[in-house]
This record gives C-alpha cells, sequence and structure tokens, in this order.
C-alpha cells in the first residue's frame, strides 16, 4: 500500500513519501495562482475553484486567500460560498453540502499527529474525513476538528471549536462547540437577534 493509499484509508502515513510532496506543489501553484489573482480578473475565480477542488456545484466562490494541501480531496455543493482566509487540510476528505456560507479564518482540519512525542517524531500523521451538511453557516474563526460531521441546517457561532458532530437543525457554539438549541419555524421572521425582517420576500 502506498503513502496515499494509506492517507486516504485513514492509516497513519508519511506525508513525503509516493508522490505526495508534488501533488501539494502542484496545488500550491494553483492556489498562487488564485491568491495573487488582480481583483479586476474576480471572474475567473469560480473557473479556476472548479480546476482545483474535487467536485463543485455549478455555483460557487471563495474569496482569496485560500489555502489547501491536495484540492482535489474536497468536494462542495451547489451555491459555495466562503469568506476570505479559508484554510482546509485536506488530506482526508472534505464533503460539503449545497448553500453552505463560511466566514472569514474558518479552518477545516482533517490532519493530524500522534499525542505521543515518540509517536509524532516517527514522522507518521493522518487525515479522518470531515462532512459538512446543506444548508450550514460557519461564524468566523471556527475551527472544525478530524473526524466531525455537522449536520443540516445548522449554524455554528463564531470562534467555535468544532471537536464533536453536531446534529441537523442546530444552533451549536464555544470551545468546545455544543448544541445552545433548536432551530425552529419562529425563527424564520428574524435577520438578527430579536430584530424582524421589514420586508416580503426573505
Amino acid at each position: 500500500m502506498t503513502q496515499k493509499e494509506r492517507m486516504l484509508n485513514e492509516l497513519p502515513y508519511k506525508a513525503w513519501l509516493d508522490g505526495l510532496a508534488e501533488e501539494r506543489e502542484a496545488c500550491k501553484q494553483k492556489i498562487y495562482e488564485l491568491n495573487t489573482l488582480p481583483p479586476k480578473e474576480r471572474d475567473r475565480i469560480p473557473a479556476m475553484l472548479k480546476e482545483l477542488l474535487g467536485k463543485t456545484g455549478e455555483t460557487l466562490f471563495i474569496e482569496p486567500p485560500f489555502h489547501c494541501d491536495y484540492g482535489w480531496n474536497i468536494e462542495v455543493g451547489e451555491n459555495f460560498f466562503a469568506n476570505y482566509n479559508l484554510t482546509i487540510l485536506d488530506v482526508g476528505k472534505v464533503t460539503i453540502g449545497k448553500n453552505a456560507q463560511i466566514a472569514p479564518n474558518v479552518s477545516i482540519y482533517t490532519a493530524g499527529h500522534p499525542i505521543h512525542p515518540d509517536s509524532r517524531n516517527s514522522g507518521y500523521e493522518y487525515g479522518i474525513p470531515i462532512t459538512i451538511g446543506d444548508n450550514v453557516w460557519i461564524g468566523g474563526s471556527t475551527v472544525i476538528l478530524p473526524g466531525v460531521t455537522i449536520g443540516n441546517n445548522v449554524v455554528i457561532g463564531a470562534g467555535s471549536v468544532v471537536s464533536k458532530d453536531i446534529p441537523d437543525n442546530k444552533i451549536a457554539v464555544g470551545n468546545p462547540c455544543r448544541v445552545i438549541r433548536e432551530i425552529t419555524e419562529e425563527d424564520r421572521k428574524y435577520y438578527f437577534k430579536d430584530r424582524e425582517f421589514d420586508v416580503e420576500d426573505y
């Protein structure tokens, strides 16, 4: 089994062997081109992302700068948007559903290292997949850790560290991130806290 096969099978692997370093370098070249694109050429970003990422919907946008390890190990659904400074360590598969909204400075980490220093110093690391459902809003400066599944229609509060799964239709916040309440039909009429919409087309 190659180190890439080990990586994709959630086994300990060495990231500099069997062509993995070269794949990351190729990704870095694409990322460099994306992140240094002149503002007047922003209309090229969706096409560049479709070339970089493993699978996308038709409509997607990421505000540069953006960083990832491989790109091909990330799948995003239709109508994907991420704001500045999204970082995805995609040594494990990252799957994100449709209508995702990701605020600035969000980090999605499938990668990790052994706890014991002797094991860690051996050079072995691992990647455990992360799955994010449909209609999810991830607040700014959130960190999502290896192996987490976030359900559909979830809101993650800014500054959260998500280390455990979050079920559908929940608001979850904090470090560690935990559910604070259900999202209900009553929430539909508010745009911010107790401020109600003054329009009819929402």
